[in-house]
């Protein structure tokens, strides 16, 4: 009997076990929906803005900006972007494992979410700082991270500022990326896509003049500095913003995923042990049942 009731024990608390992940699974499918939702309406955005900014590099020199050239020497910076908790799948594992690969080992890293920076702390690899990014993403937030990123590339000192994040593809496909944020190059977020030029047919890499009309047909006013102060700016504030909705919208899809899954084994494993109690019960009462046959045979 002592063995049923430790069968008991475990079914009890398998059972306050499901109910957990289950609302876990039901949270996580909430937020999920509006994460997905804000990623997919921002792609638009950044597609436009890649397009154009296809058109502006092939229109204009390297050396027209600062964020567009190319520096010698220095270190590589890696804006690392994880979760804050847990409970979602090999999400941050695949990541991180997918970084530590493809970073040079001497690169600096500026992290958004818990879960990289203790990776970075238990790697002891060079940290230079840390962000916290609420949920839902606000864009001012974001600014904040690229603001820091720009800044510091324009200091000098760093080769280049990659970003490590995951792309969101669907609810069940969530893909690590690092892509090259800094010098500035498009980045196609979401979807294998190629960007088409928006003013003609431009030769890339032929220069504008400021004031006249470029390759495509643009003219840049009051010139092409100032629109490059402007717009190239603007594009980096907003991949980080899209980088940090991707990376949000595959937290919440993996986590509702992996709580479907823990609730679905969880019942699974339920419906085993309550087969072995049942199993156990009978043959306890069959045991009891033949004992109680005996000892009448061996009175009669």
């Amino acid at each position: 009997m002592a063995n049923l009731r430790d069968i008991r024990r475990r079914i009890k608390s398998i059972k306050n076990t499901a109910q957990i992940t289950r609302a876990m699974q039901l949270v996580a499918a909430s937020k999920m929906k509006r994460a997905q939702d804000q990623a997919v309406q921002g792609r638009g955005y950044a597609e436009l803005l890649n397009q154009v900014l296809v058109n502006l590099k092939a229109q204009t020199d390297e050396d027209a900006h600062p964020l567009l050239q190319v520096p010698e020497g220095g270190r590589e910076m890696i804006l690392l972007i994880t979760t804050d908790k847990g409970l979602c799948g090999a999400l941050n594992t695949n990541l991180l494992r997918m970084m530590a690969e493809k970073a040079s080992p001497d690169a600096t890293y500026v992290t958004v979410g818990i879960k990289g920076r203790n990776f970075l702390a238990r790697t002891k690899r060079d940290l230079l700082a840390d962000f916290h990014v609420k949920d839902p993403v606000v864009f001012a937030d974001s600014k904040q991270v690229s603001k820091f990123v720009m800044e510091k590339f324009l200091e000098g000192g760093y080769s280049s500022v990659k970003v490590a994040f995951t792309n969101f593809i669907n609810t069940i496909k969530q893909e690590p990326t690092l892509e090259q944020l800094l010098p500035i190059s498009p980045i196609d977020l979401g979807r294998e896509k190629d960007f088409v030029g928006m003013g003609g047919e431009s030769e890339p890499g032929a220069p504008a003049q400021e004031g006249s009309p470029s390759g495509g047909g643009y003219i840049f006013e009051p010139g092409i500095s100032s629109v490059l102060n402007t717009v190239l700016p603007q594009y980096v504030n907003n991949q980080v913003f899209q980088m940090l909705l991707e990376s949000r919208a595959s937290e919440h899809s993996s986590r509702m995923v992996a709580m479907k899954s823990a609730t679905d084994n969880a019942k699974q494993i339920i419906k085993d042990l309550t087969l072995e109690y049942n199993k156990q019960r009978q043959a306890a009462i069959t045991n009891e049942l033949l004992e109680i046959t005996t000892a009448m045979k061996a009175l009669e």
